[in-house]
């Protein structure tokens, strides 16, 4: 495997946790709530006092648990919390939705994505697009799809529950993906396994709960 520093962010769901996954290693956050739903935008106060950390934060902007179809209202919550996450000293924001056939929601994406990076003066958001990829239909067009958006990464399972099982998708991803978009496994991502992850995947970031602690 090439000798490539890995970088590794912690899945958070407090202030608390941000400041012990900086303690143990961690090279960024991503931040949520509800995480037994699989995670929805945290409180502004929750962001404000993880930022402190000094640690990037990554926020994720999602409204509610359930599938990723959005409604235009949920479209303009996730619009107005991007504003917010920029106010608040946030590194990025963690997006995705889909259309009703399994495919990118284009549309929507472009313009949370154009609202991240905004070009009228304000800091730049890095963007990810969630797991909601693991739910496609075709995870290689989807893949394109996403780079044609302008995401930085993409944060999948390879289409399985856990990032072990889904190790020969996201090495595809990975290759295919050919140094246009960061591939970032997770999903059962810990500090016993990513080493043996990296060097099947070819991936260099990587996302877990447990992933430095």
């Amino acid at each position: 495997m090439d000798e490539k520093k890995l970088v590794l962010e912690a899945c958070c769901t407090s202030a608390e946790q941000v400041f012990t996954a900086a303690k143990f290693g961690a090279d960024r956050v991503e931040l949520c709530e509800n995480l037994e739903i699989g995670g929805t935008t945290p409180s502004d106060e929750n962001i404000r006092l993880s930022v402190i950390s000094g640690i990037p934060v990554n926020v994720l902007v999602r409204p509610r648990g359930g599938d990723f179809i959005y409604s235009p209202e949920e479209e303009e919550q996730m619009a107005a919390a991007i504003e917010r996450c920029r106010g608040l000293g946030a590194a990025g924001v963690v997006i995705g939705a889909l259309l009703p056939d399994g495919s990118v929601d284009s549309g929507m994406m472009k313009r949370l994505v154009e609202k991240a990076h905004s070009s009228n003066g304000q800091r730049r958001l890095s963007v990810t697009f969630h797991r909601a990829i693991d739910e496609c239909a075709d995870p290689f067009q989807a893949l394109e799809t996403i780079i044609g958006l302008g995401f930085d990464r993409i944060l999948t399972s390879g289409h399985e529950s856990g990032a072990v099982g889904g190790s020969v998708l996201l090495a595809e991803l990975v290759r295919r993906a050919a140094g246009r978009i960061i591939i970032m496994p997770g999903g059962g991502v810990t500090a016993e396994n990513v080493e043996k992850l990296a060097e099947i995947t070819g991936a260099t970031e990587f996302h877990g709960t447990r992933i430095c602690m």
